[in-house]
């Protein structure tokens, strides 16, 4: 394993990402620019980020680069309308990630910040069919647990209990 974070997620994520494309490579990072980001580019990567506009409603920005792939790094389920953005990608590969929903945790809201929020904890089977009604063939996928390391039922539980998707499609 990759030890570029002492973040979990992110070697999850960074090793996922490599064994589908590896660097050097072009990527549209659906959201804003970020540490992972700022990570893949160490790693040989070109990445270009959305600008933090409502991808529900403009998401004209996913059709003007010139990429090898788009990333979406737990950016889906904060969408009500994901279908659009995934039908509007124009780049013939497309790796992402999702929380998955969690039958003994409600989806999650911040409690300080609009716009932090799930309108979609997806089961691994609803994410595969929005992929592919909207014209995305499965390649790979692979599911890992929450980083979290702390005491009691629900992180015992999430210990064990895979929290993330992960999955790479092509057109």
């Amino acid at each position: 394993m990759y030890k570029i974070t002492p973040k979990k997620r992110y070697n999850h994520t960074f090793e996922f990402l490599q064994s589908v494309l590896p660097a050097p490579a072009k990527i549209l990072d659906l959201g804003i620019r970020n540490e992972l980001s700022e990570i893949l580019e160490t790693y040989g990567y070109t990445v270009y980020n959305t600008h933090g506009e409502d991808l529900d409603i403009d998401y004209k920005n996913v059709k003007d680069f010139e990429v090898d792939a788009v990333t979406s790094f737990e950016i889906f389920e904060h969408l009500i309308a994901p279908f659009n953005v995934l039908k509007a990608i124009k780049a013939n590969k497309l790796i992402t990630t999702v929380p998955l929903k969690l039958w003994f945790s409600g989806a999650y809201k911040s409690k300080s910040d609009k716009w932090d929020r799930h309108y979609h904890e997806f089961e691994d089977w609803q994410f595969d069919w929005l992929l592919e009604k909207s014209g995305w063939k499965i390649q790979k996928t692979e599911k890992w647990t929450s980083p979290i390391n702390k005491i009691g039922i629900r992180p015992i539980l999430r210990k064990y209990t895979p929290r993330y998707y992960a999955v790479y499609a092509e057109r």
